[in-house]
């Protein structure tokens, strides 16, 4: 038996849901936001009086801006998810766990801009935005287990007389 703070990462639900989030969210990117055109078609469906191809950078900024952010959300979790030992620990991972929800946020704002300055129906966001606003919630969850693990490690210091 591998002893808890020992093993790997876990395979607990805030994992699972972030790398879905990552993977379909940069899916979206890669597919520009739905707008699959910006030409002729595009301006006529839009209405938009901008010239073809006036999208592209913005475009890329975001959907660079996104990935980024996804990244590093999973880089925090992935910092955060190691079983703290002492109280310093705990406090590291506390201070990944937050960063991670703070990146939720940065995510639900980069995204509510985009809805703002391109022209794409904000149906294609309301999936995105409902799984952000989940992963924040399961991550303010596994937050939240801290205080049992901070009751473990004071009660063993106890024990050990540190």
């Amino acid at each position: 038996m591998v002893h808890k703070n020992k093993r790997g990462l876990s395979k607990l639900e805030f994992s699972h849901n972030a790398r879905r989030l990552r993977k379909d969210l940069t899916l979206l990117t890669l597919r520009d936001f739905g707008i699959h055109s910006r030409g002729k078609k595009f301006k006529e469906t839009t209405g938009s009086r901008q010239p073809e191809g006036f999208y592209d950078e913005i475009l890329q900024e975001f959907s660079q801006s996104i990935r980024q952010l996804l990244r590093n959300m999973m880089l925090n979790i992935t910092a955060g998810n190691r079983y703290p030992t002492s109280i310093k620990e705990l406090e590291i991972r506390r201070m990944y766990q937050n960063a991670a929800i703070t990146n939720c946020d940065q995510l639900l704002q980069e995204i509510l801009y985009l809805n703002d300055v391109i022209p794409v129906k904000a149906s294609v966001f309301i999936p995105y935005i409902k799984l952000i606003e989940y992963e924040k919630t399961l991550l303010i969850g596994w937050r939240k287990s801290n205080s049992n693990i901070e009751k473990a490690i004071v009660k063993n210091e106890g024990k050990n007389g540190n």
